[in-house]
């Protein structure tokens, strides 16, 4: 029995140390989320760090227009970027878990 608790507590150890470098790796991944008329670009990480945002010359004109489309495409790029970051974890996590039973319903 405590063979087998020291087995499930390395494989937590090393299940901590791929999430460790599953979140570093997610620094480099990028993602591209556009305004739906392509007006406004945002280029954000994976662990939502924001990189570059372009926005067109044609809304620089309406302050009001602006705010309302960096707040939609800023939202989405946000959002997207969650959701890779979330399954890239969750996929870490449940890869390295022991098999205790009824724990598989947490990552499904």
């Amino acid at each position: 029995m405590f063979g087998d608790m020291m087995g499930m507590m390395g494989k937590l150890k090393e299940t901590q140390q791929k999430v460790e470098a599953t979140k570093k790796r997610l620094e480099t991944v990028t993602l591209e989320e556009k305004s739906n008329d392509n007006l406004i670009s945002v280029t954000i990480t994976a662990n939502r760090q924001i990189k570059k945002i372009s926005i067109d010359d044609s809304l620089l004109e309406d302050k009001e227009q602006l705010e309302d489309y960096l707040i939609m495409t800023l939202n989405k790029a946000i959002q997207n970027a969650t959701n890779v970051n979330e399954a890239e974890l969750a996929a870490v996590a449940k890869e390295g878990m022991p098999n205790i039973p009824g724990m598989d319903s947490l990552f499904k």
